[in-house]
């Protein structure tokens, strides 16, 4: 793929990191302790990128960094695994896209990283509650993060706890994220080896379009 062309990809996303909750670093500050390590999971509902479809596949990053890195103060080290039923052109689009070389959100995002460890093609499972009272993401015998929705004692049944316009939001902004709870979290692979529950979790949809235009 020489060029890149016209693309959009429409979807969901969360992570499960070790800070407390809520992760400061949705609202562009310092991670607990300046440091942070967890996982972040994608899923696309319907995407395209020029005539490749991308409808349904799922990634899984696992990751770790220091400091604030909205204010440049470091870098992320990070590996990603993609979903194994991708063919040889769709492996390239998601690539091309997470990358960064694609432009859009991805590629401001990927600014952010220092290290890539690697990319495993892999099964992945993704399900986000109708009600986003759950989400949860699994690569079998490697990584594992089920969440819950948080609430509370003055949270309305069947509501949610959720923060418009984050400043820090890794999916991009104008978007909506609804905070929640790790109940299990599991990581293995690309050296990264984290467990964790009762940690910062949130869910964050996406919509992205590229490449950039003038």
């Amino acid at each position: 793929m020489n060029t890149v062309p016209e693309w959009h990809l429409v979807g969901d996303w969360f992570d499960i990191c070790s800070c407390d909750i809520p992760c400061p670093c949705e609202f562009a500050q310092a991670p607990t302790n300046n440091a942070c390590q967890g996982m972040l999971a994608w899923h696309i509902r319907e995407g395209h990128f020029g005539d490749v479809m991308l409808d349904g596949f799922s990634l899984v990053a696992l990751g770790a960094f220091e400091g604030n890195l909205w204010a440049g103060e470091g870098k992320a080290r990070m590996g990603l695994f993609i979903d194994e039923r991708a063919d040889a052109r769709q492996r390239e689009a998601i690539q091309m896209i997470f990358g960064g070389q694609a432009g859009g959100w991805p590629a401001a995002f990927a600014s952010n990283i220092g290290e890539m460890r690697g990319v495993e093609f892999v099964p992945i499972t993704f399900e986000v509650a109708d009600d986003l009272a759950y989400w949860h993401a699994e690569v079998p015998g490697r990584v594992i993060g089920r969440a819950e929705a948080l609430s509370g004692p003055t949270t309305p049944p069947g509501m949610r706890v959720q923060t418009l316009n984050p400043p820090g939001s890794e999916v991009g902004p104008g978007q909506v994220a609804t905070w929640g709870h790790s109940t299990k979290a599991r990581t293995d692979g690309f050296g990264f080896d984290w467990t964790g529950e009762h940690r910062s979790s949130k869910h964050i949809p996406f919509d992205w379009t590229g490449p950039d235009t003038a």
